[in-house]
């Protein structure tokens, strides 16, 4: 699917149909570009046919009051993280730390894991699908997106929320059921998520970006065995 800002291609990526529009929103949301700016409208295809393009292209539009993006040339992995020092510095420029709220408790944490897999209607299907969902304090599951690719079951998580007028996500926590890459703590700590649990291990970056962040980051979530990397230190018992 090819996403577009204004008008100008910012991305190409894999994905698995459906919620495209919450796709759209919530990538260009995690990236910065929307900085700040309220979505006035998504739709397929804006220059055609959205059949035509087999509902492959997704507009996202404000007006042009959001900075005009870089032209991307190449696609977007749905599954690999970042690559260069660049992309670090740019984020660790222009993001805050996250303000802090009480923190989730430990036993949550190892319940959430199980909570989730029984909302997980296409793994059950199919076996080859991520999930990424959202959790309060109380255990609730407020919002579980699936897709072939696990940045692109964060990103409809962030844009369902973005359209819904729920960012940013304070005191809620993110669940993701791949790997911990910056990338992924990039994208909860861009919609004001305090916790992030992941069923595989975090990167090295994932755990530097987490503390900067002042981002709860847990990991190996499995059973009712987790390992907590970010913050250093845990008073919550």
């Amino acid at each position: 699917m090819t996403i577009q800002l204004d008008g100008v291609v910012v991305s190409t990526t894999m994905r698995t149909p459906g919620h495209d529009f919450e796709l759209a929103v919530g990538f260009c949301h995690t990236e910065g570009m929307l900085d700040g700016h309220p979505v006035d409208r998504v739709r397929y295809c804006a220059t055609g046919s959205a059949v035509a393009t087999e509902f492959n292209v997704v507009t996202v539009d404000t007006g042009g009051r959001a900075p005009t993006p870089t032209p991307r040339l190449g696609t977007t992995s749905s599954s690999c993280g970042w690559c260069g020092s660049e992309q670090l510095d740019e984020m660790y420029s222009r993001m805050e730390a996250i303000p802090a709220t009480e923190p989730m408790p430990l036993d949550l944490l190892a319940r959430v894991p199980s909570i989730v897999s029984d909302e997980q209607g296409l793994f059950d299907a199919t076996g080859a699908v991520h999930a990424a969902a959202v959790f309060d304090r109380d255990g609730s599951i407020r919002l579980v997106r699936e897709d072939v690719g696990r940045h692109n079951a964060v990103d409809k998580v962030v844009g369902a929320m973005r359209l819904a007028g729920a960012l940013p996500a304070s005191g809620l926590g993110l669940f993701v059921s791949g790997r911990a890459s910056v990338e992924m703590v990039q994208k909860a700590w861009a919609a004001g998520f305090g916790t992030v649990l992941a069923v595989s291990a975090p990167t090295a970056l994932a755990v530097e970006a987490a503390r900067r962040a002042n981002l709860t980051l847990a990991g190996f979530a499995r059973g009712e065995r987790f390992n907590i990397y970010a913050p250093e230190k845990v008073d919550n018992a």
